[in-house]
């Protein structure tokens, strides 16, 4: 496929961090790659390079933040040549991408929810997409509902499920005065406690509690951005340990 113009466009919802949306390349140097990093999307775009590989065409444009909160959210690719206008949840990007060149030339297939190995160091580090997709739009062509009646050939589908399954988390929302008091475990030798959060407040306190039979106490808190972690332990000389990450 030689494109002048494309217009790619989908929603999804992940709790991943990373992952790739979609990819395609070509015999040219030509590759498009729409992915997750660190939960932040990435658009990775070259259209071609010359023989004497003078012309620099790689182009990368990162948009959003937090979109591993499993919320569906909606992403329209735009090209004309080599102008480009990227949206996220309404939100538009307008660039141009580096090189002289003007067509996408993908020679092998586009693959969504992640890229085949082709033996390159990228193809190997890249994660697999893992969460939802609706809506998926390449060039006037439905994908989903082409995929769901299986009317891509040839195509190769593994592992996929027209349904979209929740995650089974409950989330808890905290304001500046809510707490979530729990009984203990009296006379376990052990403590052992994991959680996920996500704040934009640099100071707080996650977590505490007494140990039994004034054996001290554990605190988890978040101080100027950081989280930190005291033990304090009432029998022993060195009876504080600070933590902080």
């Amino acid at each position: 496929m030689k494109t002048l113009k494309d217009v790619i466009s989908l929603k999804f919802k992940t709790s991943e961090s990373e992952g790739v949306i979609f990819h395609g390349e070509g015999q040219q140097g030509d590759y498009i790659t729409l992915e997750l990093k660190k939960a932040k999307l990435v658009l990775n775009l070259n259209l071609g390079i010359n023989q004497l590989g003078s012309i620099f065409g790689h182009t990368s444009v990162t948009t959003g933040s937090l979109l591993d909160d499993h919320h569906w959210h909606s992403i329209i690719i735009e090209r004309h040549g080599r102008n480009i206008n990227l949206t996220l949840d309404r939100h538009m990007q307008h660039f141009r991408t580096n090189g002289e060149f003007d067509y996408l030339d993908l020679d092998y297939e586009i693959t969504f929810g992640g890229m085949p190995f082709s033996g390159k160091p990228s193809s190997n580090s890249r994660k697999n997409f893992k969460g939802c997709m609706e809506s998926i739009n390449y060039n006037g062509n439905n994908i989903t509902d082409l995929a769901r009646r299986k009317k891509l050939e040839p195509s190769n589908v593994g592992n996929l499920s027209f349904s979209c399954v929740e995650p089974h988390t409950v989330p808890v929302f905290f304001n500046a005065t809510s707490y979530l008091e729990v009984p203990g475990r009296p006379s376990q030798d052990v403590f052992s406690v994991s959680f996920l959060f996500r704040t934009w407040n640099p100071n707080g306190l996650l977590l505490f509690s007494h140990f039994s039979d004034d054996l001290g106490n554990v605190e988890i808190d978040i101080n100027e951005g950081k989280v930190s972690v005291h033990i304090n332990v009432s029998q022993v000389k060195k009876n504080r340990i600070d933590i902080s990450s």
